[in-house]
C-alpha cells in the first residue's frame, strides 16, 4: 500500500488572491443534512421501494436452495411448476420495483441538483457586492460550471444510488443471517482487507481531490484573466510569459489528475479481491458444515448465492462513494458562500438627510497595504462633485466607498449620518447608485433590460429615460422597438449603446445620490459632452459624484477632489483650484496643451 507521494504542488498557486471560502467540514453536513430534510418523504419512498425489490430479489436463491435441498434429500416430489410460478412472480415483483427505484431516484436527484443550484444562486446575489467583484470572475466562473457538472452526477446517480447500495446490504446480509445464520460470519472474513483498502484510499483521496478542484479554478482563473485582457497582454508582449504560466497551472492540475486516477488503480483490485473471498470463505466454510451435518446443501446453495449478490451493492456503494469523494470537494466550494455573512446589515439604520461624508477613512484590498489613507470628505445634497488625479490614486475605490460597495477598514462613511456599511444592500441602492465603465446587457429583451432599474416601469417611463440618455434614436429604430432581443443571440448592442442603456437604467432607478465612475468613457468626446449635458437636466437637484479623465466633467462640477497617493490632496471649484496654482491646475494646463 506504499504508493508513490503526492505530487510537487504550489497550494498557494490555485487559492491565491480574494477567492470565495471552501466550506469547513461542519458547513457541508449542515447543508447536506438541510437537503435530507427538505426530501425526507422521497427518500424513504425509494428505501421502501428499494426494499420490496431487494426482498423480492432473494426469492430466487431462497426457492434455488429448497430445490437443491429436495434434491439431495432425494425427495419424491419437487413442485416444479410451483418453484417457477413463484421465481416468476418474484422476477415480476422485482422488475415492477426496480424501475420504481431507478424513477425516484432520478426524480429526487434532479430535485436536489436544483435546490443545490437555487441556493447557490440566492446565496451569491445575496452576498456583499465587493466581495464577488475581489474573487475574480475565475473562482466563481469554475464554481458555478465545473463544480456544478461534477455535482450533477453526484446528485442525480450517486446520493440515490447509495441509499439504494447500503439498504441493498442490509437486506442481504439480513437475509443470510435468516436462511443460514452460521455462515454469517464467514462474510466478515474479507472485511478486514476491504476496511484497509478503504481507509489507504479515503485517507488520502478527499484532499487530493481538493488540490485537482482548486489546480482547476486556477487554470479557468488564468485563462480567464488572458482572455479578457487580450489586448493588454498583447499591447505589451506579455504573450509567452501568460502562456508559460498557464502552462504551469495545467502541469499543476493534470499532476493531481494522475494522483487521484492512481489511487483509484489501488482501490479496485483490492475490491475485485475483496469480492472472491467472500465467496470463496462462504463456500469454503459452508463445505465443511455440510460435510459435518451442521447445515443442509440447499442453505449452502442460498448463503452461496447471497453472498455473491454482495458484489454488486458493495461496488455500488464504493464506486459512489468514491464518486462523492470528488463531489464532496465541490459541494465544499459551492456551499463555501454560506460561510460568508450575508449583507443583512441594520435595518434600523436610516438616513437621516442626504449628505454624504467620508471621515479619516482608510481602505485596502489587501493586509497591510492602503489604498486611501486618512480620507475625509463632504459632500452636500445636490452638490456635484468631480474626484480627479492620476491612475492608480484611488479615485475609482473611493468612489465605491462613497456608493457603499466596500466597508473602510477605518473610519467611516455615512449617508445622512447613518454608516452605509451598516445599512441593509437593498437600502443603500435605494439611495446611492454607481454606474461604472462595465455594462451588462442581460440576454432577453430591450424592455426587461431597462425595467431590471424598475420593475413597474411602462412603456413612456422607458422611452422617457433612453430619450434622456439620447438612445431613443435607435431605440426606435430596432426592428421590434422594446421588444428586440438583445445580449447574447440576439441583436448585438454596441458597447456605447450598451452605455447608454445603463444610464436609462439609472434615470429609471431614480436614487437621490449618484456615483459616476467613467461612465461616458465608451463614448466619443463629442458624443459624451452632449450626453452629460442631457443628463445634467435630469439629475439636476441630485447628488453626483463623477470620476473622470475628460476634465470637462471636473469643469463644470459644483466640487472638484483631486486625490493623490490615496490622498485627498486639493478640494475646492474649478476657479479656485486653477488660481491655487497646484496640481489640479497643472492637470488642467495639461489637458487644454
Amino acid at each position: 500500500m506504499i504508493g508513490v507521494a503526492p505530487p510537487a504542488y504550489d497550494p498557494a498557486a490555485p487559492t491565491t488572491a480574494h477567492t470565495l471560502p471552501v466550506g469547513a467540514p461542519a458547513t457541508v453536513h449542515a447543508y447536506v443534512t438541510e437537503l435530507f430534510r427538505r426530501h425526507r418523504r422521497a427518500f424513504l419512498l425509494l428505501i421502501g421501494v428499494n426494499t420490496v425489490s431487494v426482498v423480492a430479489s432473494m426469492a430466487g436463491p431462497y426457492l434455488l436452495g429448497g430445490l437443491v435441498q429436495d434434491v439431495s434429500d432425494h425427495a419424491r416430489e419437487l413442485h416444479l411448476d410451483r418453484t417457477a410460478a413463484l421465481f416468476t412472480a418474484a422476477l415480476l415483483v422485482q422488475a415492477v420495483f426496480v424501475r420504481q427505484v431507478r424513477l425516484r431516484g432520478a426524480v429526487l436527484g434532479e430535485r436536489m441538483l436544483a435546490d443545490l443550484r437555487e441556493d447557490f444562486l440566492v446565496r451569491s446575489v445575496g452576498l456583499p457586492p465587493g466581495v464577488l467583484e475581489r474573487a475574480g470572475t475565475g473562482d466563481l466562473l469554475s464554481r458555478i460550471t465545473t463544480d456544478i457538472d461534477r455535482l450533477a452526477n453526484a446528485m442525480r446517480e450517486a446520493v440515490p444510488q447509495l441509499a439504494i447500495g447500503l439498504v441493498w446490504v442490509a437486506l442481504l446480509l439480513a437475509g443470510l443471517v435468516v436462511t443460514a445464520p452460521v455462515l454469517a460470519p464467514a462474510v466478515l472474513l474479507a472485511v478486514p482487507l476491504l476496511v484497509l483498502g478503504c481507509r489507504w484510499y479515503f485517507k488520502r483521496a478527499p484532499a487530493a481531490y481538493r488540490s485537482e478542484a482548486a489546480g482547476y479554478a486556477a487554470v479557468a482563473a488564468a485563462l480567464t484573466e488572458t482572455v479578457d485582457a487580450g489586448r493588454t497582454v498583447e499591447a505589451h508582449r506579455l504573450g509567452e510569459r501568460r502562456i508559460e504560466m498557464s502552462d504551469r497551472r495545467v502541469k499543476e492540475w493534470t499532476s493531481w489528475e494522475r494522483y487521484t486516477m492512481w489511487l483509484r488503480t489501488v482501490l479496485f483490485p483490492v475490491v475485485d479481491v475483496t469480492n472472491v473471498l467472500v465467496l470463496a470463505s462462504v463456500l469454503m466454510v459452508g463445505g465443511v458444515f455440510v460435510l459435518q451435518g451442521w447445515i443442509g446443501v440447499g442453505q449452502l446453495t442460498t448463503a452461496a448465492l447471497i453472498a455473491q449478490m454482495l458484489v454488486d451493492p458493495v461496488g455500488i456503494i464504493l464506486r459512489w462513494y468514491d464518486e462523492l469523494q470528488v463531489a464532496q470537494v465541490s459541494l465544499a466550494r459551492l456551499v463555501g458562500v454560506r460561510e460568508i455573512e450575508p449583507d443583512a446589515g441594520d435595518a434600523s439604520l436610516v438616513p437621516d438627510g442626504r449628505a454624504v461624508r467620508a471621515d479619516e477613512v482608510r481602505f485596502g484590498y489587501r493586509e497591510g497595504v492602503d489604498v486611501l489613507r486618512e480620507v475625509s470628505l463632504g459632500v452636500a445634497p445636490g452638490t456635484r462633485l468631480a474626484l480627479v488625479g492620476p491612475s492608480g490614486a484611488g479615485k475609482s475605490t473611493l468612489g465605491r466607498l462613497l456608493a457603499g460597495i466596500y466597508a473602510p477598514r477605518r473610519g467611516s462613511i455615512t449617508l445622512g449620518d447613518a454608516e452605509l456599511s451598516r445599512m441593509p444592500a437593498e437600502r443603500v441602492r435605494s439611495h446611492v447608485a454607481l454606474v461604472n465603465q462595465e455594462h451588462h446587457v442581460f440576454v432577453g429583451s430591450l424592455r426587461d433590460n431597462l425595467r431590471l432599474a424598475s420593475a413597474g416601469a411602462d412603456d413612456d417611463e422607458l422611452w422617457a429615460a433612453l430619450g434622456a440618455v439620447d438612445a431613443d434614436g435607435w431605440a426606435r429604430a430596432l426592428d421590434d422597438g422594446l421588444d428586440t432581443e438583445v445580449g447574447s443571440g440576439g441583436t448585438v448592442l454596441t458597447p456605447a449603446q450598451a452605455q447608454q442603456v445603463a444610464l436609462a437604467r439609472l434615470v429609471l432607478a431614480d436614487p437621490h445620490t449618484l456615483v459616476l465612475d467613467e461612465a461616458t468613457s465608451l463614448l466619443d468626446p463629442r458624443a459624451a459632452r452632449h450626453l452629460e449635458r442631457s443628463l445634467a437636466r435630469v439629475l439636476d437637484g441630485r447628488t453626483v459624484i463623477a470620476i473622470a479623465h475628460r476634465l470637462h466633467t471636473a469643469h463644470d462640477a459644483d466640487l472638484i477632489a483631486v486625490v493623490e497617493n490615496g490622498r485627498i490632496t486639493e478640494l475646492g471649484s474649478h476657479d479656485d483650484l486653477v488660481a491655487a496654482d497646484g496640481a489640479y491646475a497643472a492637470l488642467w494646463q495639461s489637458w487644454h496643451g
